[in-house]
């Protein structure tokens, strides 16, 4: 296993609508300073938070496949294509801007908590494509119990959220003292930030310490079990993707 931990010091940062909605960017735009350009097709990756609520007002977008995932609190969405609709805690918002959309957010909490995650297709079909928006509510994704904890599959197999990039989203909370395995193969990332808690990634005589908000990115050149360790009650989202996708990605500027 190839890893670093990036603590949250070292994460791009962002204030939308006056100050109501605070970001931490561990993977950031051209130009924001974030320690982390991408993993793989992970093109961007936004933590945020707005206390009361907080308004994004129209913008664009265009080719990215965009994954709002709320942690606690409500995303209201609004675009171009006549869709509204409501993404509750535990729900999922995925936006195939294609051609190209604009659209509007609205979060409402209290401490209304979320990511928005922008994966990178193949733009030059993607662009060719219709813009699409759809909302999953937090029971439609498969859940597996483990020994003191459990993982929710958010995209990837069993989860009804269809996106073209070659990625696995997972939520994983764990009790402290308990474990889970992982395994990540030949010529792959796993980016994963610690929503909650501390541990620790082993894999034979490798070992990756990390605490509450920090971002840990793996690499596995010949494939490899991780067991992931909670040393409190941990949570953590973790996205697997290839290394190499097989089609050109954008050039981005650090």
């Amino acid at each position: 296993m190839i890893g670093k931990v990036y603590m949250p010091e070292y994460y791009g940062k962002g204030s939308l609508d006056g100050g109501r909605i605070a970001e931490l960017k561990p993977i950031g735009l051209s130009g924001e300073g974030s320690a982390v350009n991408r993993v793989g097709p992970i093109f961007y990756w936004s933590w945020f938070r707005s206390p009361i609520e907080g308004t994004v007002g129209e913008h664009p977008h265009q080719g990215f496949e965009i994954v709002t995932y709320m942690i606690q609190g409500t995303a209201v969405h609004q675009d171009s294509q006549g869709l509204r609709g409501e993404t509750g805690a535990g729900g999922l918002q995925l936006m195939r801007a294609g051609s190209g959309l604009t659209h509007e957010e609205h979060y409402t909490g209290p401490d209304a908590e979320g990511f928005q995650i922008w994966l990178e297709p193949y733009l030059r079909d993607s662009l060719k494509q219709n813009p699409a928006s759809r909302q999953y509510r937090h029971d439609v994704f498969p859940v597996n119990r483990i020994q003191g904890g459990s993982v929710t599959t958010l995209i990837g197999s069993g989860s009804p959220v269809d996106v073209s990039v070659d990625a696995r989203m997972l939520d994983i909370q764990i009790l402290a003292g308990h474990e889970a395995k992982y395994e990540l193969k030949p010529g792959r990332y796993a980016a994963a930030l610690t929503v909650r808690g501390k541990g620790k990634f082993n894999s034979g005589e490798d070992e990756l310490v990390f605490h509450h908000r920090d971002f840990v990115v793996m690499k596995s050149e010949e494939g490899e079990w991780l067991t992931l360790k909670a040393q409190d009650n941990l949570r953590m989202i973790l996205i697997d993707v290839p290394e190499d996708p097989g089609y050109r990605l954008y050039a981005k500027r650090p």
